[in-house]
């Protein structure tokens, strides 16, 4: 097992900032809406289709992503498109995925 040292100690604030982050994380359908717009932004509807929910539900955890800066929102017209703002955000997952397949 690895054991990496973090290059500082964190304040408290930072490791409630970090835990909030894992914690948006840690909700499968909000990850499988990341999985949707990951290549390239999706209106909301593409999003529904892909994630296999309601609208609402959806829209519920498409606000919380972008609130919290891993989404951003961009309006064209009639239509709303939703695509990566933090691109680490699909790094982590990648990470974690990988570990899981060692």
């Amino acid at each position: 097992m690895s054991t990496g040292n973090f290059s500082r100690v964190l304040t408290v604030v930072e490791l409630e900032q970090v835990a909030a982050r894992f914690k948006m994380l840690g909700e499968p359908m909000r990850l499988r809406i990341l999985q949707a717009v990951c290549k390239q932004p999706r209106t909301v509807t593409d999003i529904v289709a892909a994630a296999g929910s309601t609208q609402a539900n959806v829209s519920k955890h498409l606000a919380l992503l972008a609130a919290a800066g891993i989404l951003e929102r961009k309006k064209d017209g009639q239509r709303v498109f939703y695509g990566i703002k933090d691109p680490l955000a699909v790094k982590l997952c990648e990470l974690v995925r990988a570990q899981m397949v060692e």
